[in-house]
């Protein structure tokens, strides 16, 4: 079968394999779609691990079902889950289930940029969930992002009527908007650096869309009826984004680390002038948990989050470099698909 071997974001080689053979409790996936993250391109982040496949967005068709499984058959139509917790050790025993020692090893075989590929028993048993009719294939590479996205808002304890400031309107915090908004937010403010990313988020939901030059909290406090924002979402670590995000949360307020930054990069925070006595909370989220899957793709299928007006792009698994560089450069582009069959 074919694959896109990732060497680097601009060496990306397709490349021949074995297609894999599902053991007991396996699946064998034909992969029809396959989303691009952030995360793919982070190079520093991927290149450790070179040559690798990459892609955990997928969706596709079950075409091999492994001695042992009952749950699934051939046909069916399904998304699925790359990371899935042990649900036994004490990490998920008190509800930190994507910090899970299982989490972190479970995987794909190779990854979804792949004409194939085989679902681990352990993914099979907790992280696959059936498409239902009217949810096609492209839409549902959304499930994964939108989980993350669905882990992270919750963990703010955002309530109806709070006022939320987004920065970076790439994917996730294209969909942070979408779900804020969904989710009864009062007003949601949105910053970034390009211009098609901010039409976008106006687009989406969004109250106010602010060129991240412009952002200040003399501005969010100008918008917001001279308070600053009940929440500030972090979609990008740049070390401006960061300041920006402890100067404009309110008192009371949350601030979610949800991008990571470049590696090594470390953030100086005055104690005194960020935290005490101004009450806010600083928190982080990673990944997000098979509940939050299956509550992702419920929010997809009844349409109270519309994620097919975000695909801008749509490449076979023979251009997987020009998606990789769409992404990476963050300008053209809202979400790329890659199509294996295609």
């Amino acid at each position: 079968m074919r694959v896109a071997m990732y060497y680097n974001n601009s060496d990306i080689r397709i490349e021949e394999i074995p297609t894999p053979e599902p053991g007991h409790g396996e699946l064998l996936v034909k992969v029809i779609a396959s989303g691009v993250c952030g995360s793919d391109v982070m190079e520093w982040y991927r290149i450790k691990k070179a040559p690798l496949v990459l892609g955990h967005e997928i969706t596709g068709e079950i075409v091999e079902v492994g001695e042992g499984v009952g749950s699934h058959h051939i046909g069916q139509r399904i998304a699925a889950s790359h990371h899935v917790p042990c649900n036994t050790c004490r990490y998920c025993r008190r509800g930190h289930h994507t910090v899970c020692e299982t989490l972190r090893t479970t995987a794909f075989f190779p990854g979804g940029f792949a004409e194939y590929l085989k679902l681990p028993a352990i993914n099979v048993d907790r992280g696959v969930y059936p498409l239902p009719e009217e949810v096609s294939y492209d839409e549902a590479t959304f499930t994964e992002p939108l989980a993350c996205v669905l882990r992270g808002l919750l963990r703010t304890g955002m309530t109806p009527g709070r006022t939320v400031l987004v920065i970076g309107s790439g994917i996730s915090g294209l969909l942070y908007v979408k779900l804020a908004a969904a989710l009864g937010a009062g007003k949601i403010f949105a910053t970034d650096i390009t211009e098609n990313r901010l039409e976008a988020a106006e687009r989406f939901g969004a109250t106010r869309a602010i060129h991240g030059d412009e952002v200040s909290k003399e501005v969010i406090r100008q918008l917001n009826g001279g308070f600053l924002a009940d929440v500030v979402i972090l979609c990008t670590g740049a070390l401006s984004a960061i300041k920006t995000a402890v100067n404009c949360v309110e008192r009371g307020g949350t601030v979610l680390v949800f991008a990571p930054t470049d590696e090594g990069v470390e953030i100086p925070l005055s104690l005194n002038q960020v935290f005490w006595r101004t009450d806010v909370s600083i928190t982080t989220s990673y990944a997000g948990t098979p509940a939050d899957h299956m509550m992702a793709l419920d929010l997809i299928r009844t349409g109270r989050i519309v994620v097919a007006d975000m695909i801008t792009h749509r490449f076979p698994l023979a251009e997987t470099v020009k998606g990789f560089s769409l992404v990476s450069r963050g300008e053209d582009s809202i979400k790329v698909i890659i199509e294996p069959q295609e």
